[in-house]
């Protein structure tokens, strides 16, 4: 299968638009068209199965899948559902390595790079911008192979203190993490001007490198994103609560729109999805645009919260829903308006094609604690602040249908806001307020107590003038 460029910039088969991701346009490589499957005989797949059937849909298949999918054994469960109610589920997408749901996408993509890379004897080097998930989950997957390089760039001052130490503690010859002095939207913005910078990229040539990225410019985090949603609705009708058919709602706390995406891609393949429910946090970007139809970051700066991953003004998978909705030509001037003027807006009949699909909300810190706690109280099940902002969605955009809650990460990677929900008082860092969780029985994975006795190894923080020369001495 052929990928198309948002902008109009022609095509590339799809594994080299995931080796090869920049395109000439400043676009995104993303789905041409969107296969029609049938879901029913998958049924009885393992999550291995659905993968391999899925990707085999969109052009994907063979030995180097196959090698990329098996790092799934890894996890503790795959992508597991948790029936709350009757009408009501979670899909806990945190059981991989870095607690997150960046590992569903990004160890299989990983895989599939490594191959690449030893295949066709190319040097890679992997840049990722984070906001906070992303970054740790890319080093986890890309670390120690060979003829691949890793740059991975934070916001200094805007992640939880064990999403830092999950990526300053990363020990392989291979990556290199530098903070930086802004958010992630300058993070972001550093990475894809690196990437079409010529004398940037000249110079890595020179180096006997290829640039890559495992950001949701990468299609490959997309296509591996399908999946999951898929199997929430297999397994909630193995459960014998729902029926085959039956339509659902999904429920997705959104920040860059990938997990989004990945949710609307599988409506459109065929899952009986009725509506897409975005979530967003003070940074509520998403949610007047999917509200009025426009997306409007001129009179906006970045605001931090307590879903810290959710913290983006700029929305990047949202270029691939304009295309995939209205078409490149189209997508280019909404593009080009938003670079140009920071805003755009769409056409009656445009935003009436968008609420076909999506609806939209947001959460105030305050309500995030809340829901928090509240869970907790009613069911005994303690949640991240970012799935929290979900059952804010789940409330006061009531439905009769059958919700689906995306929970995208591992209360654990956020103690000090765990600890402010359930005792009402703040800890003086992640640290202390584990410690304050221990005391109630709430203990974290090993994994997460053991970051606090490593070392950190990158501890260097950078202007985003400096990020160029820094990754070129490292090489």
């Amino acid at each position: 299968m052929f990928l198309a460029d948002t902008r109009g910039g022609g095509e590339l088969p799809l594994l080299q638009a995931l080796a090869h991701p920049a395109s000439p346009t400043k676009g995104l490589y993303t789905l041409k068209t969107i296969p029609q499957l049938d879901f029913a005989p998958c049924l009885n797949y393992s999550y291995q199965e659905l993968a391999a059937h899925i990707c085999a849909a969109l052009g994907l298949s063979g030995t180097m899948l196959q090698r990329a999918l098996e790092r799934y054994n890894a996890f503790a469960q795959t992508a597991p559902l948790k029936i709350l109610k009757p009408n009501l589920a979670v899909q806990e997408l945190y059981h991989g390595p870095t607690l997150a749901f960046k590992d569903m996408a990004l160890q299989p993509l990983g895989a599939l790079l490594g191959s690449l890379a030893k295949e066709s004897q190319e040097k890679f080097l992997i840049l990722v911008a984070t906001s906070g998930d992303t970054g740790p989950a890319t080093l986890a997957s890309l670390a120690g192979l060979e003829n691949i390089k890793v740059v991975c760039l934070y916001p200094a001052k805007g992640t939880s203190l064990v999403q830092a130490l999950q990526m300053q503690t990363m020990d392989a010859p291979n990556l290199k993490v530098y903070g930086i002095e802004g958010n992630f939207d300058d993070a972001q913005s550093a990475l894809k001007n690196l990437l079409n910078d010529p004398e940037f990229n000249t110079q890595l040539q020179e180096k006997g490198f290829s640039i890559g990225v495992a950001n949701s410019v990468n299609f490959g985090r997309v296509l591996f994103q399908i999946i999951y949603h898929v199997w929430a609705y297999l397994e909630w009708v193995r459960s014998k609560t729902l029926k085959f058919g039956d339509f659902i709602r999904v429920v997705v706390p959104s920040g860059n729109f990938g997990n989004a995406l990945g949710a609307f891609y599988a409506k459109e393949m065929g899952l009986p999805v009725a509506k897409i429910a975005i979530v967003s946090n003070a940074n509520d970007v998403l949610a007047e645009f999917f509200n009025t139809g426009v997306y409007d970051i001129s009179h906006r700066t970045l605001q931090k919260t307590y879903a810290p991953a959710m913290d983006i003004l700029k929305s990047s998978n949202v270029e691939r829903l304009l295309y995939a909705l209205f078409g490149h030509e189209r997508t280019k001037e909404c593009m080009q308006n938003l670079d140009t003027q920071k805003r755009y807006t769409l056409g009656a009949s445009e935003l009436e094609k968008l609420r076909e699909h999506f609806e939209a909300i947001s959460c105030t810190d305050a309500e995030c604690l809340g829901y928090i706690k509240q869970i907790y109280k009613d069911f005994n099940y303690l949640i991240d602040p970012h799935t929290a902002t979900a059952f804010k969605a789940l409330e006061s955009l009531k439905s009769p249908l059958p919700s689906v809650i995306v929970s995208t990460a591992s209360w654990a990677k956020f103690p000090k806001t765990t600890c402010l929900a359930l005792e009402n008082k703040p800890a003086k860092d992640d640290k202390e307020a584990l410690e304050v969780l221990a005391k109630q029985g709430i203990v974290p994975p090993s994994c997460v107590t053991d970051l606090f006795k490593k070392p950190p190894i990158h501890t260097e923080v950078l202007k985003v003038t400096e990020i160029a020369s820094h990754i070129k001495a490292w090489l």
